[in-house]
């Protein structure tokens, strides 16, 4: 008689520190494989806990929690299948990532993480010790392998399971997204396929904690590489797969195929689905904006407004003599495509009462960038209080582009809770615009059609503080500067190598005093969503003072 094993697979979200509500998610789900007659369900790792828990789990509390959380999981789902749960495991002085194994009511088996990644967004090393690589364990009639997420990104673990009998390999993540991260990872699973011979199964969750989203896209492959079953990207998804045994050893039989969008999609979901959690993880229902006509927050209200609903999304001018009609109209425009509420708060009067009350101390100094930023603080003392006042988490507009070089007021334009482009850069702001007026998906909120009309895309950028003033009054073009900010900051290219590119040296000197002399404003900016390996925050960590700069030397 042939042999088979139903493994579901629950590509789940969790959320960060809420042990029960994760619990009841795993519960859920058991029940799900449980009707579907599985074998096994298995979850990301530590879904328990959330991920990415960082310090919390120095906490031995939390930690006894967590445990104690698998425990009772274990004792409630004991008529049924098999659970693969992520979670912390603490034994006498030290603290491991694992995958706990809880069969008939108990505690089967732990697998510990090996490999511990130090890298962009993670820092492991710090916070967990390093296990040992763990042998395979039995559910029903398959011995199955567990790499947990870095330790299947190196050959030695998953090759030392096969060697020791696993027939199948169960890969649980937390991994992050970045754009065109699944490539990387489709590659890597697949030499583990070619290298031990055995089916594997790429489990990740999706979901948003602070600045990562994670991203879905689980799979399962046979041999050698040939795909069996991809699940769909960032969708919280349940699903079955049957593993069936020859005379070849396991093989996952042929389930759905899910298509993967294309990077635009993706970044753009990423963004929607990062504003989405941010709330819903931390209590906001409702947010709030300054749209001021430009494209950045006009993007930005189109993010929110697919994120939670045109209802929830507060839009607010907030207009000086130095605001155009035209861009006093363009933000009426956006708001109404979107079906967004637009108040107007006008500041000439804050203004012209702060400019009064610092004259005597001013006078015989000529106007400068000090007025300007005047402005921007008020505008962002105003909408801080609009979201004290009602509740709404304030949304910054600020995209990579402008962060990289300083070009926003701290306490000002920088002010509030979240920045979902923070790692866009401003010609791919353009570009997004455009995507988004041009599609439409059943995950956005948002009415279709064209919610940005096309003169607030092709305008010139300004921030409108004086008379005629233009972004490239300051900067060089976006489409120069962009290339240049990707080179130094997502390449960490030398000025030799920018200048070898075709840009002026002068040029690129100052861009890159720009960047570094704004490190003490990015390190008190908002967090956003992170779409590259290199966003600003845990990907790039410089320092504040830093006198360092890249020229001739001798």
């Amino acid at each position: 008689m042939t042999q088979r094993f139903r493994l579901t697979l629950a590509q789940l979200n969790p959320t960060v520190g809420d042990l029960e509500g994760n619990a009841a998610r795993i519960r859920d789900a058991w029940a799900a494989g449980r009707d579907a007659g599985a074998d096994m369900v298995a979850f990301p790792e530590m879904f328990v806990t959330g991920y990415q828990v960082q310090d919390l789990v120095l906490k031995p509390a939390f930690v006894q929690a967590a445990m104690e959380q698998v425990e009772q999981l274990a004792a409630e789902c004991a008529d049924g299948p098999a659970l693969g749960i992520g979670a912390p495991y603490a034994f006498g002085d030290k603290l491991f990532n694992a995958y706990w194994i809880c069969r008939d009511g108990a505690v089967v088996a732990r697998v510990l993480k090996h490999w511990l990644p130090n890298d962009t967004v993670f820092d492991e090393v710090r916070l967990y010790d390093r296990g040992p690589i763990s042998g395979p364990y039995s559910i029903g009639p398959v011995r199955i392998g567990t790499p947990i997420c870095e330790d299947a990104w190196y050959d030695d673990v998953s090759e030392a399971l096969a060697e020791s009998g696993a027939q199948i390999l169960l890969v649980p993540n937390g991994s992050p997204y970045f754009r065109d991260r699944f490539d990387t990872r489709l590659s890597h699973m697949v030499a583990r396929t070619v290298e031990t011979g055995l089916p594997l199964v790429y489990l990740n969750m999706v979901g948003a904690q602070d600045d990562q989203v994670f991203d879905g896209g689980s799979f399962v492959l046979n041999p050698h590489g040939a795909l069996a079953l991809q699940m769909p990207v960032f969708d919280e998804t349940i699903a079955h797969v049957d593993f069936v045994e020859s005379d070849e050893g396991w093989r996952a039989e042929e389930g759905p195929r899910a298509v993967l969008p294309d990077a635009w999609e993706q970044d753009y979901r990423a963004m929607v689905e990062a504003v989405r959690d941010y709330c819903r993880k931390s209590g906001f229902a409702k947010v709030l904006l300054g749209l001021s006509g430009g494209i950045d927050s006009a993007l930005v209200a189109v993010i929110a407004a697919d994120a939670l609903g045109p209802e929830n999304v507060r839009c607010v001018m907030l207009p000086t003599e130095y605001t155009s009609r035209a861009s006093l109209d363009d933000a009426a425009a956006v708001a109404d495509a979107l079906g967004c509420r637009l108040d107007e708060v006008a500041i000439d009067g804050p203004r012209q009462a702060v400019t009064d009350a610092l004259a005597h101390l001013f006078a015989g100094h000529a106007p400068d960038l000090t007025e300007e930023n005047i402005q921007s603080r008020l505008r962002g003392l105003s909408l801080m209080a609009l979201s004290n006042k009602f509740g709404e988490m304030l949304l910054t507009t600020g995209n990579k582009s402008e962060v990289a070089v300083g070009y926003a007021t701290i306490y000002g334009d920088m002010a509030g809770g979240y920045n979902p482009i923070k790692d866009l850069y401003k010609t791919r702001v353009f570009e997004t615009c455009r995507w988004r007026n041009a599609n439409h998906r059943d995950w956005m909120k948002g009415p279709e059609g064209v919610v940005i009309p096309p003169r607030v895309i092709d305008k010139p950028p300004t921030a409108e503080l004086r008379e005629d003033q233009k972004d490239e009054d300051s900067l060089p073009p976006y489409s120069v500067l962009d290339v240049i900010l990707e080179q130094l900051i997502d390449r960490e290219a030398s000025i030799d190598e920018v200048v070898q590119l075709g840009h002026e040296r002068t040029l690129v000197e100052k861009v890159e005093s720009l960047i570094y002399a704004s490190e003490y404003k990015r390190f008190q900016s908002a967090p956003g969503t992170r779409l590259t390996p290199r966003a600003f925050w845990l990907d790039r960590r410089y320092p504040i003072v830093n006198r360092w700069r890249d020229r001739p030397r001798g």
